[in-house]
């Protein structure tokens, strides 16, 4: 509502030396397919958590760093004890580091997936769910979610503006992420004209190309400053 930047969202791309910039749609699939997403989700973890230590020494005012936690990082690793070490090795307040789980591997195993939430809540930090409304979520289990927000699915951000449908679905979302005392953020706002009709849908948060394309930490440092 203030038009404030709240927090940021770690982004990975490939800068190869010869093809130059290689699209995470292209690599991670396979990163994930040969079981290298374990040791890049790691580093990404780390440096996430590294980088804003730093704002916050320097006194930004930024409230969260977002990291995306892919599947196989949940179910090949200890995803705990990771985090529990990433933080302490940054010094990183758990407050400010926000970890998203995608609704489509959360329905996967939600009572697995309910317990490793609770044990990640436990150590401090913010939990997402990611990708809502693509996923098949059971009410019934998403009740028991320990999470702290919802993020609306950029497929339905989209055609927010021309399709009733996207809208009543984004809409349902949002109501029934403030029913559950959850924030609710949309992804993928592109046009000023989605970021008006979401804003008047109550959303709180919205992430997306109208805001900021995805940039480095400095050039991101500059536009806090």
């Amino acid at each position: 509502k203030t038009g404030a930047i709240i927090g940021a969202e770690a982004l990975i791309r490939w800068q190869h030396p010869e093809r130059g910039m290689i699209s995470p749609a292209e690599f991670v699939p396979l990163a994930e397919n040969t079981g290298l997403i374990v040791p890049i989700g790691e580093w990404v973890l780390r440096t996430a958590c590294k980088q804003m230590s730093v704002w916050k020494s320097k006194g930004y005012q930024i409230d969260v760093m977002a990291v995306n936690v892919a599947g196989p990082q949940i179910t090949r690793t200890d995803l705990v004890s990771l985090v529990k070490c990433a933080l302490a090795e940054t010094r990183l307040d758990p407050g400010c580091l926000e970890v998203e789980i995608t609704e489509g591997f959360v329905m996967h195993d939600p009572r697995q997936t309910i317990r490793l939430l609770h044990e990640l809540k436990a150590l401090g930090i913010l939990l997402a769910i990611d990708d809502f409304g693509t996923g098949h979520s059971s009410l019934a289990y998403l009740k028991h979610f320990p999470i702290e927000k919802l993020k609306v699915d950029q497929s339905f951000v989209k055609h927010i503006t021309g399709g009733k449908h996207d809208a009543a679905i984004a809409q349902a979302i949002i109501t029934l992420g403030h029913s559950l005392d959850l924030k609710v953020i949309a992804e993928g706002i592109e046009l000023e004209e989605q970021q008006k009709l979401l804003h008047s849908m109550g959303c709180d948060e919205g992430q997306g190309y109208l805001f900021g394309r995805p940039i480095t930490a400095k050039a991101f440092e500059q536009l806090l400053l």
